[in-house]
């Protein structure tokens, strides 16, 4: 326990210095560019704002869609609801704010072009991200947590309760990341705050079920640690399109073709969304890219999402075997306790993970596949694709199972990020839950964890 609260006092110290760093940048930056959503924020993939995905929400951030939902008949009733959640907003990595800064450097040196937004960055703009942040939860991360419990609340009323969360039927694991602990702390507070109750609710860390990636043998070293498993992404990256960004953002600085690299135009294109997601600013540095390059930037995101983490490789998705088997193992313990003495125990759990926790699950689903993959060759033919991360896995991003007693049985419900879907192979959003079961029997009966991270397994 004393652990565990130095911990947490030394979390709100760093938090602390972090908001006074933003807070002092942002002083320094011109008023101007503080006025409009980018042009381009569409395009940030999995650096986007979870708003960009529910647009009702930048006007009313506790509003709930209900016509983005498909229930069943009224005549139903819920009872248990899974959320599988990504972070909140967080503020670069190292290896990236290092890109950031070179890129920075470069223009300030450099860039000889006198257009208004150069200037502006040269005068008013100054590389405020530290090493020390570190990919750490940012206040709008926190935010995203609080607000998204507080419209669960709305959206699940009768699962998120006071009496449930003082008798422990609500539950939460997390990553052992910072950004994650943090999430599911903020999480924990919107809970409280909206339902007007204090609880011990104290969240769980499993980071074989939230970074399962971590821990699969196969998937880290013929995927994680293998360059020829990105193949595709650093055919893209030295492609025509491509190298049309970089010649384009060169001559915009005025500076040599040379100079550009495609690590160049990803810190742009990062300083940009980061900008943007961490302090609500229309930076300048969104000037250096116009919609035709945007798209390219967010396909080449997708790339390294597709084959680093979906439907590139199949030890992707199986490396999510583990998380798989805890969703059904708890929904069968839900369906048994409502086929016998009617009494949930689990009525709600949350798990904070990240958008590598996400994507091989949604995968391991079948969901958002594509008739043709996502390769570098087809940029022009996929701009109409399924899979775009920023869609799928922006900060936040939420894939809610619900599970409804009705008069013909027990009926299973999906939802990302507060929207329905509907599995494959089925019409009705929400199936009977038997159904769901039979059309993933093949992975309930084989998908072992532990199998399919082997070396030697095919």
């Amino acid at each position: 326990m004393v652990k565990q609260v130095v911990t947490t006092m030394c979390f709100v110290l760093f938090h602390c210095i972090i908001s006074y760093w933003a807070f002092m940048s942002s002083c320094s930056i011109h008023s101007s560019t503080k006025t409009s959503i980018p042009a381009i924020a569409r395009y940030f993939g999995t650096k986007g704002r979870y708003e960009e995905v529910n647009t009702h929400l930048i006007d009313d951030i506790l509003a709930i869609n209900n016509s983005l939902v498909k229930l069943p008949s009224s005549t139903c009733s819920e009872i248990h609801l899974t959320a599988i959640v990504r972070h909140g907003t967080r503020f670069p990595t190292t290896k990236n704010i290092k890109k950031m800064r070179d890129f920075y450097d470069l223009v300030v040196r450099n860039a000889t072009n006198n257009l208004k937004y150069l200037s502006e960055i040269k005068s008013h703009w100054e590389m405020w991200y530290k090493d020390e942040m570190d990919g750490r939860l940012v206040d709008k991360g926190r935010e995203d947590h609080r607000y998204l419990a507080q419209r669960l609340i709305r959206w699940f009323p009768s699962l998120l309760t006071k009496d449930n969360l003082r008798n422990g039927r609500v539950n939460l694991t997390t990553s052992s990341k910072h950004r994650c602990v943090n999430s599911t702390i903020a999480f924990r507070e919107g809970l409280m705050t909206g339902l007007g109750i204090e609880v011990e609710l104290e969240p769980a860390v499993n980071d074989a079920l939230m970074r399962y990636f971590d821990q699969c043998e196969r998937f880290v070293k013929e995927v994680e640690n293998n360059k020829s498993a990105l193949e595709e992404v650093k055919r893209f990256n030295e492609g025509p399109e491509m190298k049309r960004v970089m010649e384009k953002m060169a001559d915009r600085l005025e500076v040599p073709y040379t100079s550009i690299t495609d690590d160049s135009v990803e810190a742009a294109f990062y300083l940009c969304a980061y900008e943007f997601t961490i302090r609500k600013v229309n930076s300048p540095w969104c000037q250096l890219f116009d919609e035709v390059d945007a798209q390219v930037m967010e396909y080449s995101g997708d790339l390294k999402q597709y084959w680093k983490r979906s439907y590139g490789h199949d030890i992707n998705s199986k490396s999510s075997c583990i998380l798989f088997h805890d969703l059904f193992h708890r929904l069968n313990q839900v369906v048994s306790q409502i086929n016998s003495d009617g009494t949930v125990l689990q009525a709600v759990t949350v798990q904070v993970g990240h958008a590598e926790t996400l994507i091989p699950l949604l995968t391991l689903l079948d969901l958002f596949k594509d008739d043709t993959p996502l390769k570098s060759t087809n940029f022009a033919t996929q701009q109409n694709r399924t899979f775009r991360s920023g869609h799928i896995v922006p900060y936040a991003a939420n894939l809610l199972v619900v599970l409804y007693k009705c008069p013909e049985g027990v009926r299973m419900g999906v939802r990302l990020n507060e929207k329905s879907l509907t599995l494959p192979g089925f019409a009705d959003p929400v199936p009977m839950y038997e159904d769901v079961m039979k059309r993933y029997r093949a992975l309930l009966d084989g998908c072992d964890q532990e199998t399919v991270c082997k070396m030697n397994y095919t």
